[in-house]
């Protein structure tokens, strides 16, 4: 570290100036306040360690001064026994610690090294900060539409708020983009953004990923360990897909919602954390509370301020700028305008799509045009083969034989069709059965649900 020493000692200046490089830092040697004025102002330190009572500016006040020129430097101060309440009143005003004259050199060594490990620290969260705001971004909203005009209104309306939000929306509308909005224009922006989706965590393990666990508190709980509110203490807390929630966690997050407190599994203490808890889900939830599969007094706790994004096909208008803005975050280049990265063939064919995976599927597409292309403009020709029409004669045969299919069916009931469509798509996504419930529009709880409906009525 560069350490500025202050002392109108000239022992102690010298001891201090051939034992702190020997420690391996750097050291600027000063007799008064006045000239650690001086160096302050021509330099930048990591340390300053002064005497408390010097002739002329006391320590207190160069600390003062060095705070206001360098907020982040670190202060050790000097003292007599004498003047132990004015050490302390130093701490107060910032000093990282205090040693009492005649200090052991080892102990000096002890606080040059916590002083360094916590600079070493810094350095390290403000790269991995500025990493992650690399990959993340600002989460700008692209729009130009009036219903996204609405949403911004909405996020600005409710950032400034302690309430909590329900985001709503389509699988691939951007719902953790508004939560992450909601979270960056609020007072909590400097503190955690923590996304979980409900419905990828094991139904066994969920209260401890949120709320913790102690030591010994089940099978493979050999350490104690922070639950994801605690994590997100102060900031935000994303609750994705949380109709995905078993019945008895939905109980202790109504409970924590009401009272602030969590209690790790296993532990008989509570404590409160302060966090801002943001829903989202692309199911509906009232249809949920009829059938019996989401708690009612839940649904009305995290509703005090809902947000509903459109999906893409209602804003069509913002499709060729969210087309640029994917392109060139792909290729981590300056912002372009869709027509010069795209033809005019292939912008309408964009427009015109359906877009039932929205933007997320607008992302893939863009991609996949992406890796085709060799060079600008992107053209019809690298979108996937969807995108490329029939001709009219094979379209009116597709057409002609659904027709005849239909009419050959035998009646079935609404229950039949329901399966049909439910294993056609089972079929579709290889029995994979989460992608499946996306692309029905379902939850995977209710997928299941009629399946093992199905089994106990031919059993």
């Amino acid at each position: 570290m560069h350490i500025l020493f202050v002392d109108d000692e000239e022992f102690l200046q010298e001891l201090f100036g051939i034992e702190l490089p020997r420690m391996g830092h750097t050291v600027t040697v000063c007799p008064d306040g006045e000239t650690a004025v001086a160096a302050l102002e021509q330099d930048r330190y990591d340390c300053l360690i002064t005497d408390l009572d010097m002739p002329g500016m006391s320590g207190i006040e160069l600390l003062t001064y060095a705070r206001e020129v360098s907020e982040d430097i670190d202060a050790i101060i000097l003292t007599g026994k004498s003047s132990l309440e004015t050490a302390v009143a130093a701490l107060r005003q910032g000093a990282f610690d205090y040693l009492t004259k005649p200090c052991k050199l080892i102990e000096l060594k002890s606080l040059l090294k916590k002083i360094s490990d916590k600079n070493q620290l810094a350095r390290q969260y403000q790269a991995a900060k500025h990493q992650l705001d690399r990959v993340v971004g600002s989460s700008p909203i692209i729009s130009q539409s009036s219903k996204m005009e609405h949403v911004e209104k909405l996020i600005d309306r409710v950032a400034s708020t302690h309430s909590t939000v329900l985001v709503r929306g389509e699988t691939g509308t951007g719902k953790e983009l508004v939560a992450r909005a909601v979270h960056q224009r609020s007072n909590r922006h400097e503190h955690p953004f923590v996304a979980v989706n409900c419905g990828a965590l094991p139904e066994n393990l969920i209260e401890s990923e949120l709320f913790g666990h102690c030591k010994g508190a089940f099978t493979g709980a050999d350490k104690q360990r922070s639950g994801l509110f605690e994590v997100a203490n102060h900031g935000t807390l994303l609750l994705d897909e949380i109709g995905e929630l078993p019945k008895n966690t939905q109980a202790i997050l109504l409970r924590v919602l009401e009272s602030g407190e969590i209690r790790r599994v296993g532990d008989n203490q509570s404590f409160i954390v302060d966090v801002r808890v943001i829903c989202s889900t692309h199911c509906d939830l009232e249809q949920m509370v009829e059938q019996g599969e989401f708690r009612e007094d839940l649904l009305f706790r995290i509703n005090p301020f809902e947000i509903s994004l459109p999906p893409l096909r209602q804003r069509t208008e913002d499709i060729p700028l969210l087309a640029a803005h994917l392109y060139c975050r792909t290729h981590h280049r300056k912002q372009l305008e869709p027509e010069q990265i795209f033809d005019s063939a292939t912008l309408g064919a964009l427009r015109q799509a359906t877009w039932k995976g929205n933007v997320r599927e607008l992302a893939n597409v863009v991609e996949h045009a992406t890796i085709l292309c060799d060079k600008l403009p992107i053209t019809l020709a690298h979108l996937p083969s969807r995108f490329h029409a029939p001709t009219s004669d094979a379209a009116v045969h597709d057409v002609t034989a659904t027709v005849a299919n239909t009419q050959a069916l035998p009646p079935l009931s609404l229950r039949e069709l329901e399966l049909q469509a439910i294993y056609a798509a089972l079929e579709r996504h290889n029995n994979h059965k989460p992608d499946a419930a996306k692309e029905l529009g379902v939850s995977l709880k209710t997928l299941y649900n009629k399946l093992n409906n199905r089994l106990d009525r031919t059993g």
